[in-house]
């Protein structure tokens, strides 16, 4: 139950587009709700349940090397929540991957669908974003594509038979932490704005965490929602050459949760604002000197301690804030409800930058849908979008909110380019220039999910 590693949309200097919008398995959410806000909500007649399973994504050593990657440091896991009040069933799919394919995400919601019974609509599938893992192309482009994406399919049935096995009554609780393995990683360089470590930059130090236990007070799954990409060894070269697999730092702070529960519990982590942080520290980075000049240096190897050890950090303040959480809601008490709608925004040409600038052509290529997911359990709200979402949106979303507890999550749907809000743009940051989206559009998505929680709370 080691979980592992991601990758960037720039790896070794060779730009990695993710899959455009309401591409594939989309629609099946999106669809309906177009023309309007719907609603899967159970009656509490039954009262809430709950059962999690995980499996290993099994990536042989006949499948390397694999979109670069050379070796397997640490196995990507497949994690899923299953949840349940009255007739209605709802599930949430974890993967320990950088992104997704519509058409892996089409294969994991049949298989899902056919083992748990949940509609294909009220599936949810989201990834850690971690940047050290094999992007998923398209079965019909290789055939090692093709075998890994039946590698995922078969970890996420072994997953899912395991959270139907264990569905059972449960009960709910939340917290929330503080952590900081996270850092703004804008910078103003001599040349502009450029990847490090903006230690003055905006950064969401909170750790939530939300518990749900069986009836005896027992944890059946812990999830952790952190603003972080999870890039310690993104691109970090070992010294004998290989590029290793690992989920990085999301699968490192899980592993630890879950070691700290015997293995009993499986933990999630939720990726979110990482649309502009970074880990505070990372094995391959950039530095600045005293006359704003950047640099690149690898630590290789010795990169591994850093994971273990923002990891660590990590994993142990979700644990200490898990072990404060007193679960209610047993019997009829937690409503589950997921509404789905969209936003309609505007959308430039979407840059890959290979260093700092000073200006950048923002040019109108019309419009996109950006689907929005919110998933209610009780006095909780889980907000998802596909696109990065940065700090600033997060931090608005959740002030705005009527829920106690709200987790703002990125990457839905195998994830999308970055939604930098207006001041980005203003000062023409990495992320302004790597976004597909226009000015204005992440500030049009935190209105919108503000006013679909508020439908929600009633």
């Amino acid at each position: 139950m080691v979980p592992k590693n991601e990758n960037e949309n720039i790896r070794l200097g060779s730009p990695l587009h993710r899959r455009s919008f309401l591409g594939g398995s989309i629609a099946a959410v999106a669809a309906t709700s177009l023309g309007g806000a719907t609603t899967a909500e159970a009656a509490t007649s039954t009262g809430l349940k709950a059962g999690a399973g995980r499996a290993a994504i099994d990536i042989p050593s006949s499948l390397l090397p694999l979109d670069g990657f050379t070796t397997v440091h640490d196995d990507l896991y497949v994690r899923i929540l299953l949840l349940e009040n009255g007739s209605r069933r709802v599930a949430l799919a974890v993967l320990d991957l950088t992104s997704i394919s519509a058409e892996a995400i089409a294969a994991m919601r049949t298989t899902i669908a056919k083992a748990s019974g949940v509609a294909a609509a009220d599936i949810v599938v989201t990834v850690t974003h971690t940047f050290s893992a094999p992007h998923v192309q398209a079965a019909g482009s290789s055939t090692a594509a093709a075998q890994y994406v039946q590698q995922i399919t078969q970890a996420t049935s072994t997953a899912i038979t395991a959270a139907v096995a264990g569905l059972q009554p449960a009960r709910v609780g939340f917290g929330t932490g503080e952590c900081d393995v996270n850092v703004n990683r804008d910078v103003l360089t001599a040349d502009g704005w450029w990847l490090g470590t903006g230690e003055r930059g905006s950064s969401d130090k909170s750790v939530g965490v939300t518990r749900f236990d069986d009836l005896d007070g027992n944890p059946i799954a812990i999830l952790v929602n952190y603003s972080v990409q999870s890039s310690v060894m993104m691109e970090s070269v070992m010294a004998n050459g290989d590029l290793p697999i690992t989920a990085d730092l999301a699968g490192a702070a899980v592993q630890h949760l879950e070691k700290q529960y015997d293995g009993d519990v499986v933990g999630f982590f939720l990726v979110g604002s990482c649309g502009d942080q970074a880990p505070a520290f990372r094995s391959k980075r950039y530095t600045i000197d005293k006359d704003k000049k950047w640099s690149q240096v690898d630590a290789q190897d010795a990169g591994w301690l850093l994971l273990t050890v923002q990891g660590e950090r990590l994993g142990t303040e979700a644990v200490r804030v898990s072990e404060t959480i007193k679960t209610s809601g047993g019997g009829s008490g937690s409503t589950v409800r997921l509404l789905t709608d969209s936003v309609t925004v505007a959308t430039m040409t979407m840059g890959h930058p290979t260093g700092p600038t000073k200006t950048y052509d923002f040019t109108p290529t019309g419009t996109t849908d950006v689907p929005i997911w919110i998933l209610q359990v009780g006095n909780g709200a889980f907000v998802g979008v596909e696109p990065e979402l940065s700090t600033d949106t997060a931090l608005a979303i959740k002030k705005h909110s009527p829920f106690p507890h709200t987790a703002v999550m990125s990457m839905l749907e195998g994830g999308s380019k970055n939604m930098a809000e207006a001041q980005s743009y203003a000062r023409i940051t990495y992320e302004a220039m790597d976004s597909s989206y226009a000015q204005g559009a992440a500030e049009t998505v935190a209105a919108k999910i503000g006013t679909m929680l508020h439908s929600l709370r009633g």
